[in-house]
């Protein structure tokens, strides 16, 4: 990309105050005429990745503002800056009278704005799916993966566990990566041949702007329940919801869940949009394509299987290898997807008979354990209890759940989750999960007050590991243990430091000290 595109592709994003009064002497559009064959090599929106040749976009954060930033950023060779507040962009152009600054509207939509445009619009070539829910985004992700394979298309994914396709992966630090990282990711799959892509979209991205400018082929809501309220996140539920139905302003096909009481919010979006429907349910018989006949049994591994019905008759049996309830549902969403694609149901059957979802009630795999162990992202209150939901659909003779909570969130999440765990849970063994910047005793202090409303038993053990030890130690053969919260992570966020940590090697560790032990 040239600089003499930079204001073209801004042009609405540019404030008033720029176009009529320009601080330099001379005109944005002369400058640009003057360097227009400076050719941008990148994109920046911190300043520490800045390096010749980058526009700087300065965007204001929740801990840090991006314009104060702007002289680090010049002084490592930015070619241009982008900024939102009128006095950095006074003070600034004075300062750097050779530097080209742009005034805008939104740093955060001119970020997408030049991140689509430097990395060639790649997401218009690709077939983009787009998954928003307070639950089971990642794993209906992988499972639309899974079947967008199996009917021959290349389909790469981008969310909590990270961005796949095929042999490529990279770790994300959000389910949905800020819009510069997220072009960069279409682009990379394009150039490896992906024809289509599902991503999660988090309604933090929609607020801050991540995917603006984004048509998404097919839009899905699975559902809403109270989440990421507090500080740093959304003011409240409302906020919440709204911005979980921007993504159906931006699509040209949805696929609902009429099973939530806030489907019909979502259908209005549709309607005001003139969005394709399809609609899937596991209780809602006005659905399009509906679950039934449920049935959790153990075969070489906890199975789950039901019967699909809806649109042309459709009446087959779908068997997933990814157990629970949940799976149920995330399954039918996945299938409802396909079936809305144009996806024969034998694709979906045969993506399904063999699906994994790293994180989301895996199960680890050892000869060695005496019981079940399951590892599982589960880190809210909704997420908890679907776990214990469908994990007791096995009858296990007890559920010894490990769990703690993280730092510099919601302390409403903790309550519930105390309290959740503390319900159905025959143990609870309290631990750390990642604190970052908060006291580990504080956190544990709010997790016991939901806790102590139920008469769960529990253990605090603050060592993660010490804790998984003690839980598989203290099973007995019928008893089912739970690993919640970690999931895909393979590290622990204390104080500002990542220690690697994942718990398929700490039940290992344990085995093989079980043997030793046994020797």
């Amino acid at each position: 990309m040239k600089l003499e595109c930079l204001r073209r592709i801004l042009s609405e994003e540019l404030s008033v105050q720029e176009i009529n009064s320009f601080a330099n002497p001379k005109s944005i559009s002369e400058q640009t005429a003057e360097k227009g064959q400076t050719v941008i090599t990148g994109i920046s929106f911190d300043s520490r990745t800045v390096e010749k040749g980058h526009i700087f976009v300065a965007v204001t954060g929740v801990v840090a503002n991006g314009h104060e930033y702007i002289p680090s950023a010049v002084e490592k060779g930015a070619a241009a800056v982008i900024c939102e507040e009128l006095e950095a962009f006074t003070k600034y152009t004075k300062l750097y009278p050779d530097i080209d600054f742009y005034l805008v509207k939104s740093a955060r939509r001119a970020l997408a704005i030049a991140s689509a445009e430097f990395y060639d619009h790649a997401c218009d070539s690709l077939h983009i799916i787009g998954i928003t829910g307070t639950k089971g985004k990642t794993s209906t992700s992988f499972m639309i993966q899974r079947i967008l394979k199996e009917s021959g298309l290349r389909c790469g994914i981008i969310g909590t566990n990270g961005a796949y396709f095929e042999d490529f992966y990279e770790e994300m630090e959000h389910s949905t990566p800020e819009s510069r990282d997220l072009h960069r990711l279409f682009s990379e799959m394009k150039k490896r041949g992906a024809t289509h892509v599902v991503m999660e979209v988090s309604s933090q991205a929609l607020m801050m702007f991540r995917v603006f400018g984004i048509t998404y082929d097919t839009a899905i809501f699975t559902n809403i329940t109270p989440d990421h309220i507090g500080t740093g996140e959304h003011k409240d539920f409302e906020e919440y919801l709204f911005y979980k139905g921007k993504l159906f302003s931006m699509c040209k096909n949805a696929v609902i869940n009429l099973d939530s009481d806030k489907s019909e919010y979502i259908l209005d979006i549709c309607r005001e949009n003139n969005v394709g429907v399809t609609t899937f349910a596991c209780g809602n018989e006005n659905a399009d394509y509906k679950a039934k006949d449920e049935k959790f049994f153990i075969d070489k591994g906890m199975k789950t299987k039901y019967t699909i019905t809806g649109k042309d008759d459709l009446c087959d049996e779908i068997e997933v290898s990814v157990p629970g309830s949940f799976s149920v549902f995330n399954s039918l969403c996945a299938a409802s997807t396909a079936l809305s694609m144009g996806i024969s149901i034998d694709c979906i059957k045969n993506a399904l008979l063999d699906v994994k979802v790293v994180g989301r009630i895996e199960p680890v795999h050892d000869p060695r354990l005496k019981v079940p162990v399951i590892i599982d992202y589960a880190h809210n209150a909704v997420s908890l209890e679907s776990l214990f939901t469908a994990v007791k659909a096995y009858s296990p003779k007890r559920m010894i759940c490990v769990f703690g909570c993280g730092g510099n969130r919601s302390k409403l999440r903790r309550y519930e989750m105390g309290e959740i765990s503390g319900k159905y849970a025959d143990i609870s063994i309290i631990t750390t999960d990642n604190s970052r910047f908060e006291e580990l005793d504080d956190i544990i202090s709010d997790i016991l007050i939901g806790m102590k409303k139920t008469d769960g038993k529990y253990e605090i053990v603050k060592d993660r590991h010490e804790a998984i030890f003690r839980a598989i130690d203290i099973a007995l053969p019928g008893d089912i243990v739970l690993l919640a919260g970690k999931g895909q992570e393979t590290y622990l966020d204390i104080k500002g430091v990542k220690t690697h940590f994942d718990e398929r090697d700490a039940v290992k560790e344990y085995c093989e000290l079980a043997d030793k032990r046994k020797q």
